[in-house]
């Protein structure tokens, strides 16, 4: 492969981190804390290329190096240009199988904030009602938003977490019961209700169960992820 085409090829791999990190879609990849190194990353690979493609053009001829290797460089540029991979949603979770659910031991919870109902993340909503032996969530309306996930006949509302990637994610599982109708996977909801005590057990794979008393649709954020 000529030297100016790899140059070439290593300005549309850096030109593909700055255009995804330019606007939310590397929300579907990374936690919004690394935009500037996709940032970083790109710029430094771009001016390295174009570098590499001046002193070349004004230097002696270079040597030229076979092999195909350096196509492999414009995988993930079409792939970002043309697929552009959405976030991870339904299909991951019944992929992860029913034990997968983030659980982590915790024994002090923060109160609860005033009012009613109290709009939690997903992932607290199972922590709590998985560990919080005070009894927080006991009778307490919640809000939660996630996306629709079918198992048979079950409905539930997910929500992935991450550490650092999309790669890393695990997801967060409340089966709804109740006052739902019958959403299509990876529809997102807005649900208002009140969980079941007791129904976050082993037995369950520490899945609560909720009993809605309202559901909105709402479209998908910008952030789908929980951290």
């Amino acid at each position: 492969m000529r030297r100016d085409t790899q140059h070439v090829l290593l300005v549309l791999l850096g030109g593909a981190l700055l255009r995804i990190a330019a606007d939310d879609t590397y929300l579907r990849y990374v936690r919004p804390s690394h935009r500037w190194l996709l940032l970083a990353a790109g710029a430094v690979i771009v001016v390295l290329a174009v570098a590499g493609l001046v002193r070349d053009r004004a230097g002696p001829p270079a040597h030229e190096h076979g092999g195909h290797t350096p196509w492999l460089l414009l995988a993930p540029v079409l792939v970002i240009a043309l697929v552009a991979p959405p976030a991870l949603g339904a299909d991951a979770v019944t992929r992860a199988g029913a034990g997968n659910t983030v659980v982590r031991d915790s024994d002090v919870f923060e109160p609860l904030p005033p009012g009613a109902p109290a709009e939690l993340s997903v992932a607290e909503f199972v922590q709590r009602a998985i560990w919080d032996t005070g009894g927080s969530l006991d009778g307490r309306e919640v809000v939660l938003t996630g996306f629709v996930v079918r198992r048979g006949a079950a409905t539930e509302l997910a929500r992935m977490t991450i550490a650092c990637c999309a790669a890393d994610a695990r997801p967060n599982r409340v089966r709804l019961a109740g006052a739902v109708d019958d959403p299509a996977p990876d529809t997102w909801l807005r649900v208002r209700g009140v969980l079941q005590e007791g129904s976050a057990t082993s037995v369950t794979g520490h899945v609560p169960t909720l009993t809605v008393a309202e559901t909105t649709v709402v479209p998908a954020p910008p952030d789908p992820y929980e951290y």
